[in-house]
């Protein structure tokens, strides 16, 4: 052999398996009496979340083989784990239940027990009693309320006075009624339309 020879002088040896443990810094497999290096993370386990062991690849592969998170749990724990994972194990409380807001409610409740709005400094909302003095419940809708106005008449008006009202302005702008003055009819196709419009809504 010529040890002179330039193809010699590339050959290239690894270290043993003894050197790289020594060389490599790693921290070593958590397997009992096992040298090599640690590189794979496995679980501890149930109630130890977030912690790992270390093995090397021959360890880490048994270690899997046997793993099982829940053991130990019996029937009743498992179907208390799955219920939690559907809301991803947070805390929950029942829809309306709140108990920051439970307590500012009963802070703002007045001496006769009835609740306050809730902090309004600049009264934007108004009061609740306010707003229902000043915005009764309507008695009829938007259309009679219109066809009503159309008349001259107000909300509380009833059957009998919608029709004297109705013949009065007939027989006042009608042209048959007034020497045949047909400068009214606008306003005289308005009052039979809203006739008709409260009829339909069942006030005449």
């Amino acid at each position: 052999m010529n040890f002179n020879s330039r193809l010699f002088d590339r050959i290239r040896i690894g270290p043993s398996v003894a050197e790289e443990v020594k060389d490599s810094g790693a921290p070593h497999c958590d397997h009992p009496g096992c040298k090599r290096p640690g590189e794979f993370r496995a679980p501890q386990g149930r109630g130890r979340e977030g912690k790992f062991f270390l093995f090397c690849m021959e360890h880490v592969k048994a270690y899997n083989a046997t793993y099982n998170y829940f053991a130990g749990m019996n029937d009743e724990a498992l179907a208390e784990y799955a219920k939690d994972a559907a809301i991803g194990h947070r805390p929950t409380w029942k829809l309306g239940v709140n108990s920051k807001a439970a307590r500012m409610a009963q802070r703002n409740r007045t001496t006769n027990g009835e609740q306050e709005d809730v902090q309004d400094a600049f009264n934007i909302f108004g009061s609740r009693r306010t707003q229902q003095a000043a915005q009764p419940e309507p008695r009829v809708g938007i259309v009679a309320r219109k066809a009503l106005e159309a008349l001259g008449l107000d909300e509380n008006a009833d059957s009998v006075a919608i029709k004297a009202r109705y013949k009065e302005l007939v027989k006042r702008f009608h042209p048959d009624a007034n020497g045949g003055d047909r400068s009214r009819e606008g306003t005289l196709q308005e009052i039979l339309k809203a006739y008709q419009q409260l009829k339909s809504t069942g006030m005449v």
